[in-house]
């Protein structure tokens, strides 16, 4: 049997246990702006993400609205139009990322972070680094050197 003109992954599931699986690991993402899951759910997401996200550039009532379909949350959705997508308007495609992180523990499974590209989360304000006066130099007393015994 031939795959020409199947595209997309199953995994394992039923059509609506699917689209509901990709559904909410999209809202996921754009409510925490970065997720953890299995590599191929990670890949599966991407494309469905990144056209949410050209949508939500675009910003008119419309496409406000098919992001709103296309999400579980209006608040996400809200989210995505107004705060994320405004940020993201210096690139065309590209807005996420796929990172390999680690192996999971109870089936070996390849797990990965998926983020966007442009940290959205402010960066990390560096704490400064106290200065720690160095320690005096304690002097250590010499041992005492064996007189040496000369064998005749």
């Amino acid at each position: 049997m031939h795959r020409h003109g199947y595209k997309g992954r199953k995994f394992h599931r039923e059509r609506d246990q699917r689209r509901a699986l990709i559904k909410s690991l999209a809202e996921s993402l754009i409510k925490h702006e970065a997720i953890e899951t299995t590599l191929p759910k990670s890949k599966e997401i991407v494309p469905y993400v990144e056209k949410l996200i050209t949508k939500a550039k675009k910003g008119d009532l419309h496409n406000r609205r098919q992001v709103v379909s296309d999400l579980q949350t209006i608040a996400t959705a809200h989210k995505l139009v107004d705060e994320i997508a405004p940020k993201l308007t210096g690139r065309n495609s590209g807005h996420l990322r796929v990172v390999r992180t680690k192996l999971r523990r109870g089936d070996n499974a390849q797990l990965a972070r998926v983020s966007f590209v442009d940290d959205l989360k402010e960066a990390p304000v560096a704490k400064p680094v106290p200065v720690v006066a160095p320690k005096p130099a304690v002097a250590k007393p010499a041992r005492a050197k064996k007189p040496v015994e000369e064998k005749e």
